[in-house]
């Protein structure tokens, strides 16, 4: 069996979670007034900051000037060269700042946030648990959208 059916066949043994109700809302203002930030699962980090490591369920905080990140993604079956060729496959810093210019967004954020994605085993303590903290530093930074950027 390949790396990539063997991938698919474990992916499709994995539990699906079930939410009672949706946590997605509509932004309360229009999206040309609206701050953007970036959640990645790429694992990106600073250069100077720890990296991921396997059952890392934590967050590492990305300033909106940072350009020189590392990824920490370790699965051998993730392909990095789209990364290595442009850091906005992964993490659109790029593309939203050129929104916020043309006016199409309000404003990017100051702070954006990485997780590692690939942890099978340790869903339910970032969704029950840094998941929820991340949230609240940017609910509480004012960003009113999240680009989310699986990995």
């Amino acid at each position: 069996m390949s790396g990539d059916a063997a991938m698919r066949a474990f992916g499709e043994q994995l539990p699906v979670p079930e939410f009672e109700t949706t946590a997605f809302t509509k932004p309360q203002k229009p999206l040309e007034e609206c701050t953007v930030a970036i959640v990645t699962s790429a694992a990106l980090h600073r250069p100077d900051q720890e990296g991921f490591s396997p059952g890392d369920v934590g967050f590492r905080d990305i300033d909106r000037a940072d350009r020189d990140l590392v990824l920490g993604h370790w699965s051998p079956n993730f392909d990095r060269s789209g990364f290595q060729l442009d850091l906005n496959v992964v993490y659109p810093i790029d593309r939203l700042e050129e929104l916020a210019a043309d006016g199409v967004i309000g404003a990017v954020a100051d702070t954006h946030y990485a997780f590692a994605g690939n942890q099978p085993d340790t869903v339910s303590e970032i969704r029950l648990d840094t998941g929820p903290a991340c949230a609240q530093k940017l609910l509480s930074a004012g960003v009113d959208v999240v680009v989310l950027t699986p990995v």
